[in-house]
């Protein structure tokens, strides 16, 4: 769904909100050939069979520059919630997981839990210091006023409280889904004068293991048993101790003899992925997606928990507020296989107008490491730039697109895309940006779906809202223009029912190319093998449809098929070779589904795979060049596989990257063979002629694991992303090994040549 070397590395729970996305489409893969950059490998990266590169960032603290409440001294954030470290105390908010977006936007607030841990007793005029600086830096583009916009703001691994009591520090680091903290206590200080008061919890209590629980309406968050310990000759001594309630609110530690003219070390370990789960957002379709530029930095982008700090009532244990922003952030995956953080910036607005405020759906990178986003925002100030196409929320929700410069702190064009007029069937006017693609000339392409009846267009092949629900917008847009002379084209595509697009690719002539899905029997046609909407009327069929925008009305139309059977399909994804065939992946229930030149022709289950290649610069059933069945016919759980993601490379080989329930899944050269789990990623080559495997294997732990995007660099390594729910999913070389919580997101890369039989496994 982008053009430009996509996503490539791997990660669990990636950095701010990744893995609590409902994920039914997640990211897509090089898709467009149209600036397909190759992805530097290093030597010891060929040697990397399957290279986890990292799977659980550390949380990194910021000084407030302005970003939120003045009281705040640091602050840090992770998957749906915030960190903010004050002079007197530790405020972490929660955003409740329970609700879904639609179930939010009902709310027009979201709820969240606050809970504050203050030292009693403490020196009150402690010093907050940043330790251990880290490469990284944060931008905010919050609202439309620059002078409110930072950048730049540095980063550290660590926060300091100096002399909280007595000889005793305070440090605290972590990752996403835990916050660990030290009390540090020198020689000849006392730790008995620790003592916590903890507001927000119903009560509190330590379970038969130690842990300190925090008892909250619906769930529960913990402190874990503390580790004490002190260095003596150069070995970690373990000290004996406890937690011990000091009254409702209030906790100390009990600690058995030590030598106390040494350094004492009261680790304790904060963990709040029990009251996270993975659930938070759920509903909304794709949140989470990866590109990667030709030095094989990865940028992602998502939805994260806003940082507004809970001020109104100082003692409340709950707070209402606009909590998710976009995010987007650039990580250098090293062939160490250490990662750094090099930026993350936030978009969004911050005026409340809805819960849901903004998300990213797709993302792109140029060759100059510019980065291109679309998604979804709900906020009437969302950050835009004077060149934009319009600075107005002109529905309830509107796409937006952003052009960030390669050091994420300018924006190079921002602009909401949407209409003001709902359509008669659903009395809103929404608008969702859900992918997005750049050409060589670095014009932006990007569909979605449109609730409007008056979305903007131009020389559109359409510039009528065809019916139904909703419609799939195409739109081109030059960044560097002004204005309303900023859009290209754009136009609606659809028919008088349900259409949805989900993928978008752009070829060396700015074409571009769209797959989604549509429930219309009058979906526009052309020069099609298949012109008829076979489906029943409760069914969805795939589509593939290539548009020209430098031409406008009917002849901007230059193919467009459906894609099905008589049961339901869905596209999922698109990519786009040299010659400009199309290559296609989703999930089919229909034993009917177009069959040619295949690998396999047999429907195996409730749902497989399938992969189509087409080649629109001919008409009729010659056009579809090869298309096949993917998927296994046994399972222990539903027998369903489904492609989320494809790309192809030079030799026209096809990758795809989905999920599948099935045990007989089909394999070749397959470093894992087994289906580990409940359901499993599949990572698949196809050759150039679609009718046979090159490599295919599962890619997975003992719980739930999708694939959803996937990449491959000029050495043919393959990239994929997707989330996972295993605590023993695969991993090597991997900055951290262990899931973060319920559901993490990863990124793994393959090199499956080292699997390959060599005999004759790919067409020369």
């Amino acid at each position: 769904m982008k053009s430009n070397t996509r996503f490539q590395y791997s990660t669990c729970a990636l950095i701010f909100s990744l893995s609590f996305m409902a994920l039914s489409k997640l990211v897509a893969p090089l898709n467009s050939v149209a600036a397909s950059n190759p992805v530097a490998v290093t030597d010891s990266m060929k040697r990397d069979r399957v290279s986890a590169i990292y799977d659980l960032l550390p949380l990194n603290f910021e000084p407030n520059e302005g970003q939120t409440d003045k009281q705040v001294e640091f602050l840090s954030r992770g998957n749906g919630y915030s960190l903010f470290f004050t002079a007197k105390q530790v405020v972490l908010t929660l955003i409740v997981p329970t609700k879904t977006v639609k179930q939010q936007v009902a709310a027009k607030q979201v709820e969240g839990t606050v809970l504050r841990m203050e030292w009693v007793g403490a020196n009150q005029t402690s010093q907050v210091l940043g330790l251990n600086p880290l490469s990284g830096k944060s931008n905010y583009f919050i609202g439309k006023d620059p002078k409110n916009w930072h950048t730049n703001i540095p980063t550290y691994a660590k926060v300091q409280y100096r002399s909280v009591y007595p000889g005793i520090d305070l440090v605290f680091y972590g990752n996403q889904r835990q916050l660990e903290y030290d009390w540090v206590v020198a020689a000849g200080a006392d730790p008995r004068l620790i003592r916590l008061k903890i507001t927000g919890a119903d009560r509190l209590s330590v379970d038969k293991r130690g842990d300190l629980v925090l008892h909250l309406k619906s769930a529960e968050v913990r402190q874990h048993r503390p580790r004490i310990y002190q260095q003596i000759n150069g070995q970690q001594k373990a000290v004996a101790g406890k937690y011990v309630l000091l009254g409702k609110q209030e906790v100390g530690f009990a600690i058995a003899d030590y030598d106390q003219s040494k350094t004492l070390v009261i680790d304790p370990v904060l963990s709040y992925s029990t009251y996270l789960g993975g659930s938070i957002g759920n509903g909304n379709d794709g949140g989470l997606d990866i590109a990667v530029d030709s030095r094989g930095n990865a940028y992602v982008t998502g939805q994260t928990a806003s940082l507004d700090f809970p001020t109104k009532n100082a003692l409340s244990s709950s707070f209402n507020n606009n909590n998710f922003v976009a995010f987007v952030a650039k990580l250098n995956p090293n062939a160490s296989g250490d990662t750094s953080l090099v930026y993350s910036t936030y978009l969004g607005g911050n005026d409340n107008a809805q819960s849901n405020g903004e998300v990213g759906n797709g993302i792109a990178v140029d060759f100059f490491a510019n980065v291109y986003v679309t998604g979804i925002s709900y906020s009437s100030n969302f950050p835009t730039t004077e060149n934009a196409f319009s600075r107005t929320l002109s529905g309830f929700s509107d796409a937006f697109v952003t052009k960030l410069n390669a050091t994420g702190d300018r924006l190079l064009y921002s602009t909401y895309l949407g209409g003001s007029t709902a359509s008669s069937s659903t009395g809103s006017s929404a608008d969702f940006g859900r992918a997005i693609a750049v050409d060589l000339r670095g014009n932006i392409y990007v569909t979605g779906e449109t609730y409007s009846s008056d979305f903007p267009t131009k020389n559109a092949f359409t510039s009528e809202f065809r019916g139904g629900a909703n419609d799939i917008f195409v739109t081109k847009l030059n960044p560097n223009a002004f204005g309303e002379a900023s859009l290209l084209y754009s136009t609606y595509l659809g028919g008088n029912r349900f259409d949805a697009g989900f993928g978008i690719g752009v070829d060396l002539q700015g074409n571009a190319y769209v797959t989604g899905l549509t429930y219309s029997n009058d979906f526009p046609t052309k020069n099609a093998f298949d012109n008829t909407f076979i489906g029943v009327v409760n069914d969805s069929e795939a589509f593939v449809t290539k548009l020209n925008p430098n031409a406008s009305g009917e002849s901007s139309l230059l193919y467009s098929t459906y894609l099905g059977g008589s049961s339901a399909e869905f596209g999922r994804d698109i990519a786009v070779d040299l010659r400009g065939n199309a290559y296609v992946t989703g999930g089919t229930e229909s034993t009917d589904f177009p069959i040619k030149n295949a690998f396999d022709s047999t429907f195996g289950g409730s749902q497989d795979a399938f992969v189509t290649k087409v080649n629109p610069s001919v008409s009729g059933s010659n056009s579809l060049v090869y298309s096949t069945y993917l998927g296994g016919s046994v399972s222990n759980y539903s027998n369903s596989d489904e492609g989320f993601g494809i790309t192809v490379d030079l030799k026209g080989n096809a990758y795809i990257v989905g999920s599948t329930s099935s045990t007989d899944f089909p394999m070749k050269n397959a470093f894992d063979s087994t289906l580990s789990g409940l359901n499993d990623t599949f990572v698949t080559t196809l050759n150039a002629r679609g009718d046979r495997l090159l490599f295919s294997s599962y890619l997975g732990g003992s719980n739930f694991d999708n694939g959803s995007g996937i990449a491959v660099d000029f050495l043919r390594n393959i990239y994929v992303t997707g989330n996972t729910t295993s605590t023993d999913f695969p991993t090597k070389n991997a900055f951290d090994n262990t899931l973060g919580g319920f559901s993490d997101a990863f990124v793994t890369k393959i090199n499956w040549r080292e699997y390959a039989i060599r005999e004759e496994d790919e067409d020369e």
